[in-house]
């Protein structure tokens, strides 16, 4: 199911969304080809040796690396664009995204609607553009010999808002776990996963605990769980591939089953229910210049082959495609002079 925002209205089209993205020793090549003359598909009237500006772009820290890879790959090819990106949490995007401090928002949830009337107060129309899967993942210490899983039921124990100073210490999550202190961590308050995990396990978007410790930087959840035996966190997939040297990915059991996190359990939805999509969204002011629009269209024909170099799964081909359909008719709505017809 592919569901991109539009403004105040919603795409929905059901897609297949259980085939594997297997990788040819063709489809290498021809991505190569790409990448050395960035013509693929160029969709625009931009002359990209002659393209200079500034984009800006802010938001989840999950999703971070993967606008950061695109990134690095295109400044190679349009070295007159510069591209800044910070990461204040996906809260933290939007609202920059309402203040127009940005052109493009990383996300890693869909668009509140308190965030909707904010973009509306200021003029501002948008386009959600689904650019990966990511999964959530429970995670403990390499050296924690006690846990390999955990039931969506005993993390709710965990992480529901009466456990706050009840449930501090690990026998107390299921018998035969050690008597020791059980040290929670997790993405902030105001960051996508922090609410697809509440409403995923407590039942409640932001419904938690409050005696864990947050942070919007990922790297410094990595760093806790790898300091501290007791530390139990949750975070994105790709941060915890690459860190799973030390740190320790537990199976998760929501009712059907042991299941581990990889590419195959999230695609296919086994892995549920902390399997999510992760965004882009761009304004209808941001798609008026010149180099957001060429940066999009890059960023859409090859994000499927980078985002598992950084730890994430791949959306299928036909959802790629019905983001480059949206992206188009956004482009001929406010800037159709940025557009010309697509080559094949």
């Amino acid at each position: 199911m592919i569901n991109i925002k539009h403004g105040t209205f919603a795409l929905n089209m059901n897609t297949t969304s259980l085939i594997p993205n297997f990788k040819s020793v063709l489809l290498s090549i021809t991505f190569s080809i790409c990448l050395l003359f960035h013509a693929c598909n160029p969709g625009t009237n931009i002359e990209k040796s002659n393209l200079r500006g500034h984009i800006r772009i802010d938001g989840s820290s999950t999703v971070y690396p993967i606008t950061e890879a695109v990134a690095e790959d295109y400044r190679s090819f349009t070295p007159g664009v510069r591209i800044t990106i910070g990461i204040s949490g996906t809260g933290g995007g939007f609202n920059k995204f309402a203040r127009k401090e940005v052109d493009i928002t990383d996300a890693s949830r869909s668009i509140k609607n308190r965030e909707e009337i904010q973009l509306n107060n200021v003029g501002l129309d948008f386009l959600e553009i689904p650019i990966a899967y990511d999964g959530l993942v429970v995670v403990v210490n390499k050296e924690n010999d006690w846990i390999e899983d955990i039931t969506i039921e005993e993390l709710k124990k965990i992480w529901e808002p009466a456990a706050e100073k009840k449930i501090m210490t690990w026998s107390q999550i299921r018998n035969g776990l050690p008597e020791m202190p059980l040290r929670l961590m997790g993405p902030g308050t105001a960051s996508g996963p922090f609410d697809h995990f509440t409403e995923a396990v407590v039942g409640t978007a932001g419904s938690s605990r409050g005696d864990f410790m947050p942070s919007e930087d990922d790297n410094v959840l990595v760093q806790g769980v790898k300091g501290d035996r007791s530390v139990l966190a949750f975070f994105g997939l790709g941060f915890a591939v690459e860190n799973i040297k030390d740190i320790k990915i537990l199976k998760v059991n929501s009712g059907e089953g042991l299941v581990y996190p990889d590419n195959l359990s999230i695609r296919s939805g086994l892995y549920t229910p902390l399997t999510r999509k992760l965004f882009l969204y761009v304004t209808n002011e941001s798609i008026r210049k010149a180099e957001v629009v060429d940066f999009l269209y890059y960023y859409l024909d090859h994000v499927g082959d980078i985002v598992e170099d950084v730890g994430f799964v791949p959306l299928n081909s036909e959802e790629y495609e019905v983001s480059k359909q949206l992206l188009e008719a956004f482009i001929i709505k406010y800037a159709p002079e940025l557009l010309k017809k697509r080559e094949l």
